[in-house]
C-alpha cells in the first residue's frame, strides 16, 4: 500500500511538470507570433521608463537576411490620414552621404505643431521632422527609393518623414542610425526596416519600431523607440504639447550620440 501511494505521488508530480513545460513553450511561441505594429500601438509610455525597448532579444522578427545586387528603399507611402508608413531599405556603402548641401524641408508631416517652448530658461524645439531612413543613408537613391547615381539624399520626401520628438530623433534614433552607418562603412550590406507606430487615428506616432540585419549577420537589432520628450507631454491625437515638469524621460546612456545630429551628417559628407 505504501509503494502504491509513492508511485501515485510521483505520477502526479511528473504530470504537473510536463503541463508547466508545455504552457511555457506555448506562451513563448505566442508572444513571437503577436509582435506586430498593431499590438505595439496599444503600448503606453509611463513617466520615468526607459526610452528604448529591446524586442525579441534584439532579433528581428519582420526581416530576414537578403542578398541584393542593387540598393533601394521600399517606401510604404501614405495612409488615408496622410501618415507615413513602413520603409524597408536595402543599403550599401554607396548610400552614405557625400554632399555638402541640404535642401529646405517644406513637408509638414501629420501631427506637426512645432512651437518653441521655454523650460527652466532654456528654449527647446520639441518636434523634428524625423526621417524613417536617415538622410545620410539615402544618397544615390531617388524619391521613389530606386537607385539613381548622383541623387543627394532623401531630405523632404513625404514618404520618409514623420513628426518625431527632438529627444527621440537626436538621441535614441541617432544611436540606431550610427550602428547602421558604421556597418555600411565597413562595406557590408544591411536590410533596415523602420515603422512609425500610430495608435488608432492619432496623427503623431507614439514611437518607432526599428529592425536591421546585415547580410553577414554581424549587425542585428529589434527595438522600439518611444516618441517622447523630457518635461514635455504630447497629445498624440493632434501632436500638440504642453510643459509638464513631472513628466520625465531618462537620458540615454551612450553620450557619444548626444552631439548634434546635423554635425554627424556633415562628418559623413566629408568622409564619403
Amino acid at each position: 500500500m505504501h509503494k502504491k501511494f509513492l508511485w501515485l505521488i510521483l505520477f502526479l508530480l511528473v504530470g504537473c511538470l510536463n503541463s508547466q513545460t508545455t504552457t511555457i513553450k506555448a506562451t513563448s511561441t505566442n508572444t513571437n507570433q503577436t509582435l506586430t505594429a498593431k499590438r505595439i500601438s496599444n503600448w503606453t509610455y509611463r513617466s520615468g521608463e526607459k526610452s528604448v525597448k529591446i524586442l525579441n532579444n534584439d532579433k528581428p522578427t519582420e526581416i530576414k537576411k537578403a542578398n541584393f545586387d542593387q540598393s533601394h528603399v521600399d517606401y510604404g507611402g501614405l495612409d488615408s490620414l496622410n501618415r507615413t508608413k513602413t520603409a524597408t531599405a536595402y543599403l550599401t556603402r554607396n548610400n552614405l552621404g557625400r554632399s555638402n548641401t541640404r535642401t529646405e524641408q517644406m513637408w509638414r508631416p501629420t501631427g506637426w505643431h512645432n512651437q518653441a517652448k521655454y523650460i527652466d530658461g532654456t528654449r527647446i524645439i520639441p518636434q523634428n521632422r524625423g526621417h524613417l531612413i536617415a538622410y545620410t543613408m539615402t544618397f544615390n537613391l531617388n524619391k521613389s527609393g530606386q537607385a539613381q547615381q548622383g541623387e543627394l539624399g532623401s531630405i523632404d520626401n513625404p514618404y520618409n518623414l514623420f513628426t518625431q520628438t527632438e529627444f527621440s530623433n537626436q538621441k535614441t534614433m541617432t544611436q540606431i542610425e550610427q550602428k547602421v552607418r558604421n556597418t555600411l562603412a565597413q562595406n557590408k550590406k544591411v536590410v533596415y526596416r523602420v515603422t512609425p507606430i500610430f495608435h488608432g487615428r492619432e496623427l503623431m506616432a507614439r514611437g518607432v519600431w526599428v529592425q536591421a540585419l546585415s547580410t553577414d549577420g554581424s549587425l542585428k537589432f529589434n527595438r522600439y523607440l518611444w516618441n517622447v520628450q523630457d518635461k514635455v507631454k504630447f497629445d498624440y491625437v493632434t501632436g500638440r504639447s504642453k510643459i509638464d515638469r513631472n513628466w520625465r524621460v531618462p537620458e540615454v546612456s551612450d553620450q557619444k550620440s548626444s552631439y548634434n545630429h546635423y554635425q554627424r551628417h556633415n562628418d559623413y559628407r566629408k568622409k564619403y
